[in-house]
């Protein structure tokens, strides 16, 4: 019906430009002039047309393209918002990743200040422990020169001690002295 009323309205301007002053001469309605014979073939065109239904088959292909973008734009603009919401996400995840390792950073920063801290103070125990080892040692080497040079001088003092008891002492005296020890010795062990 839509077509129909287009057809009848596109008929009039049809007429008016099929004029027999551009076209051929003689008389318009005559199936001898060209205009006319075209203009009734443009009417049976539109006419077969309207019969099959064309424009309402150009009309539902129309719509159901229109359809199809409208379904694709809709599905373009879901896509949009889902990439949206998963980029916002990944945003979320990488702020999280990043204070985690700052955290880290932190910590490792820390323990190495806590470690250093530890390994200052056990090389001061350590050289502590060494000085002392080291003063330990100087005085007991002092001690062993001080007993070797008493040693020294007791191992003098009793050798000048005999050779001057020799000198001064007769051989009876010696026997006597020897006889006296050997008694003593000999009450000590009984």
């Amino acid at each position: 019906m839509r077509m129909t009323l287009a057809a009848l309205l596109t008929l009039p301007m049809t007429l008016a430009a099929a004029t027999p002053a551009l076209a051929a001469s003689g008389p318009f309605f005559s199936l001898s002039n060209t205009n006319f014979i075209v203009t009734i073939a443009f009417i049976l065109f539109i006419g077969v047309l309207a019969y099959f239904k064309v424009p309402g088959m150009l009309g539902k292909q129309l719509d159901d393209r229109a359809a199809g973008i409208k379904s694709d734009l809709d599905e373009a603009r879901a896509l949009r918002e889902e990439a949206q919401t998963l980029l916002a996400s990944y945003e979320r995840k990488q702020a999280q990743v990043q204070e985690q390792a700052d955290r880290i950073v932190a910590s490792a920063k820390a323990d190495a200040q806590a470690a250093a801290e530890q390994a200052k103070t056990d090389l001061e125990k350590s050289i502590a422990r060494r000085l002392a080892a080291a003063e330990e040692q100087i005085a007991s080497a002092e001690a062993a020169a001080v007993k070797e040079v008493r040693d020294q001088a007791v191992s003098v003092a009793i050798a000048v001690a005999r050779a001057e008891m020799a000198r001064q002492m007769s051989d009876a005296d010696a026997s006597a002295m020897i006889d006296a020890s050997i008694d003593e010795v000999g009450a000590k062990l009984h």
